[in-house]
């Protein structure tokens, strides 16, 4: 490759120009690494049901502090309120909007690093009370090394697609590359459990594998 450098009149800044580009073979490079998913996720709780509010929220907070004290036990390694509502009942009959009471909903959010237990987990909770299961998800602790793992990955398909190129042609130069744009991010979406066949006695849960996936796309010149 020649380069020549041309001095600029304005600013007597150096500029330098490629004066024989050469040619170029750009490529897509995809990698891909599977993992099993080390974190649950799973909101539960208790929702209560009646006329009197003051009474709904006594018993919802009864039976809540149950569900915690129950789930003391297990390797839980964060557990918040994630949702804490009240609301009005109502029922139509014959066009008319008529009172039906109150329902008090208190949802909680918990992650566990021990998958094993997220069977046990549900089964405690509905056992001492609670009566919502909304969500049970899986996530990795650390995506972002098992995304750069499949980052390298794409790297390396890249090479070997741009010599496979330039040997199929028969190129006799070895593509040398100038340009990488990391074409992907990493991005996750939740994974919902998959129910197992289990014991009888514990609600079986299987988290499945992670598809990490990275792209690239890489200019090669020749």
């Amino acid at each position: 490759m020649q380069v020549s450098a041309v001095k600029s009149s304005g600013s007597g800044s150096n500029i330098l120009v490629d004066s024989n580009p050469g040619n170029t073979i750009i490529v897509n490079g995809d990698g891909r690494v599977s993992a099993v998913p080390d974190i649950a996720v799973v909101r539960l709780g208790v929702q209560t049901d009646g006329e009197n509010l003051a009474e709904l929220q006594g018993r919802n907070a009864e039976i809540s502090q149950m569900v915690l004290q129950a789930l003391e036990t297990f390797d839980i390694i964060d557990i918040r309120t994630f949702q804490y509502q009240i609301n009005k009942l109502f029922d139509y009959e014959n066009g008319r909007q008529i009172d039906r009471g109150y329902t008090v909903r208190n949802i909680f959010e918990l992650r566990s690093d021990n998958i094993d237990q997220v069977g046990m987990i549900i089964d405690t909770a509905v056992a001492n009370g609670a009566n919502i299961v909304e969500l049970i998800e899986f996530e990795l602790s650390d995506s972002e090394a098992y995304y750069l793992d499949a980052l390298r990955l794409a790297l390396d398909n890249a090479y070997q697609k741009a010599f496979a190129i330039a040997d199929s042609l028969g190129i006799e130069k070895e593509p040398i590359p100038v340009k990488v744009t990391e074409s992907s991010s990493l991005s996750l979406p939740p994974r919902p459990f998959i129910a197992r066949e289990g014991g009888a006695f514990v609600t079986p849960v299987e988290p499945g594998r992670e598809q990490i996936e990275a792209s690239v796309i890489m200019e090669f010149r020749y």
